[in-house]
């Protein structure tokens, strides 16, 4: 099951609790001599008196008010670092601030781009109002309903250079860039340039502002984040803790970052398969953010998901396709109609319907995320061709052939069209429309397709891959099917020689070739070898499996049969008995056993070798 990591910027980033730079001008200003600026001033600071109070939109009347007196005065004030009273860059800062908090994001960009106009037109281009802006700007882009992570990267990057000129290298303006740079390589998957940039920015902020700051915090969380993504699990879990007490101590025990934290903890104890822990975590972490959040934010979905996963890994499937329902119906109420994450619940969700053989409930999901893949990502995405390719194994395992092969070779279309003939997807793509082919006696189709897949895998992955050998195992199967016992024989041999290469000397794949191998030689008369494989492969099991699993049984009847139809019937007897007690012991029935002397006769005509079992 599929699972996300959320940054707490990501989450929260308008609320205004953690320094992003985007809060240079939230201070009240002193009083100038003109009596425009000097309304205008007044206006500007009882603003940001309404900022605090959370009422953005009497604030922004106030502030477009006091830009409008601003620009009418003669003696018009650019930059907040030239004269007294309110300026212009400062009342754009705010008006864009209070923008991008509300989500305009197209409206924000503007009333930046304007104030880095001014900054640039009235001050040096090494000025704290430029470097101010474009981080501001750099923050919008990482922030964008679809980010432009480059274009915040340069501007973060030209950002840094100038407060550097003019601060230093360790004032907590360049901790803060940092730390925004830090998220852009988070994001990009850049883990390791992550890690460095949030250590640099974590050093200053804890020299500056002291280890209990709130933006301390922030970046030991997101360098947590980064650990966990790298695996370091001890790391993360030390820096989690240290985020979890200081939220605590700065924020309270019931808030909602408080949740959030819970939940990166409870992951890693998933992860490292401490259920009870995990499960208490969660249980917590979702209390919490329902009290915190309300019972529909994304937040909360997601921890309904956690939990779905975790029920998964304990085998609770009925628990976790409630938990999982759950979710979705929170994240439809919150988040847009072709979100992501409602793919990847709808796609646990049939995943679970497939294993409780619900098969129409599981097709009703999958089509429900293959229309929001289509609509989000268009027709030819690799995405799409993986939600086809479910469908057309639910169709597969439902005998439903003809079905199944439209929609393989739908799948085949989009990933041939995306990464050309010579990829993996294309190879497993085609191994299942050959299994489909097969399946329908089309053998030689089968084989064209196995073949073809067969290639590319031994082109991309080496002959000794075990891949390879499960389509090797696939094309002797149909060679098998065919009466083509010597290409049968060729391509089994193979497919063991493969599979011990890749496997190792005893699994549970090479037994189940070995029995194979072994039904060709039977069917040749080849007795000796019949029985060398057959041997071989119950040698195995036992190994793998133990003495008392049902494919000991199974493999032992096998070889009673090979007895029973050599005359060997004292030999016969004894492999019937052991496999109906292992049977009897599993509390099922001995009725599973075949017994196939009947066949003696005509086995005796075919092969002499056989005439006294007759």
């Amino acid at each position: 099951m599929t699972t996300e990591m959320t940054h707490i910027y990501q989450s929260y980033n308008q609320r205004g609790e953690y320094d992003e730079g985007m809060q240079t001008f939230s201070t009240p200003i002193r009083l100038g001599m003109d009596h425009q600026n000097t309304e205008a001033t007044i206006l500007y600071n009882i603003g940001q008196l309404h900022v605090q109070l959370g009422e953005d939109e009497k604030a922004a009347e106030l502030f477009y008010n006091a830009l409008a007196l601003v620009r009418l005065s003669p003696q018009q004030t650019t930059s907040c670092n030239n004269k007294e009273g309110a300026s212009l860059i400062a009342i754009l800062h705010n008006i864009g601030h209070i923008q991008y908090r509300l989500g305009k994001y197209s409206n924000a960009m503007s009333t930046y781009a304007n104030a880095l106009s001014v900054a640039r037109r009235s001050s040096d281009k090494l000025h704290l109002d430029v470097a101010s802006t474009l981080n501001c700007i750099g923050v919008l882009y990482f922030h964008m309903p679809k980010a432009e992570t480059d274009k915040a990267m340069e501007l973060y990057l030209e950002s840094l250079a100038i407060r550097r000129t003019i601060l230093g290298d360790e004032h907590r303006d360049i901790a803060t860039t940092l730390n925004n740079i830090g998220r852009v390589h988070y994001m990009n998957g850049n883990y390791d340039d992550a890690l460095v940039t949030y250590v640099e920015a974590l050093r200053i902020r804890r020299m500056v502002l002291g280890n209990d700051h709130i933006d301390v915090a922030a970046t030991v969380y997101n360098a947590g984040q980064t650990y966990h993504q790298k695996g370091d699990l001890t790391k993360a879990m030390e820096l989690y803790q240290e985020f979890l007490n200081t939220a605590r101590t700065r924020l309270g025990n019931e808030h909602r970052d408080v949740a959030v934290i819970l939940k990166c903890i409870a992951v890693v104890h998933h992860e490292t398969k401490e259920y009870e822990k995990a499960t208490d975590l969660y249980s917590e972490a979702l209390r919490l953010g329902r009290a915190t959040l309300g019972d529909n934010h994304p937040e909360v979905a997601s921890m309904l998901n956690k939990i779905g996963n975790l029920h998964c890994e304990k085998g609770n499937f009925d628990a976790a396709l409630m938990v999982y329902q759950e979710g979705l119906k929170v994240e439809k109420s919150v988040l847009g109609h072709c979100h992501p994450n409602i793919i990847v619940t709808l796609t646990n969700i049939a995943q679970l319907h497939w294993r409780k053989s619900d098969h129409i409930a599981a097709l009703c999901h999958y089509r429900e995320a293959l229309s929001i893949q289509r609509a989000s990502l268009g027709n030819i995405h690799p995405a799409v061709a993986k939600t086809l390719a479910n469908i057309g194994l639910l169709n597969y395992k439902g005998g439903r052939y003809a079905c199944a092969l439209d929609v393989y070779q739908e799948a085949l279309k989009i990933y041939m069209s995306v990464y050309g003939g010579e990829h993996l997807e294309v190879a497993s793509t085609l191994n299942s429309i050959g299994l489909v082919l097969f399946k329908q006696d089309m053998f030689d189709l089968a084989l064209g397709a196995f073949m073809e897949s067969l290639r590319i895998r031994q082109s991309l992955l080496g002959k000794s891959h075990r891949d390879v050998a499960i389509i090797m195992y696939n094309i002797a199967t149909v060679y098998y099917e065919r009466g083509d016992e010597d290409e049968a024989i060729k391509f089994y041999e193979e497919t063991l020689r493969v599979e011990k290469a890749a496997l190792g000397a005893d699994h549970k794949d090479i037994a189940l070739t070995l029995k194979h191998l072994g039904q060709v030689h039977q069917q040749r008369g080849e007795l000796v070898e019949t029985l060398n494989c057959f041997q071989q492969a119950l040698e195995i099991e036992r190994k793998v499996h133990g003495n008392n699993s049902i494919n000991v049984a199974k493999t032992l009847n096998q070889i009673g049969n090979f007895h029973l139809q050599k005359g060997e019937s004292p030999i016969a007897m004894r492999k019937f008995a052991e496999s109906l007690r292992i049977y009897k012991s599993a509390d099922q029935s001995g009725a599973d056993i075949e017994i196939s002397g009947f066949t003696l006769y005509g086995m005796s005509l075919i092969h002499p070798e056989s005439a006294a079992a007759a």
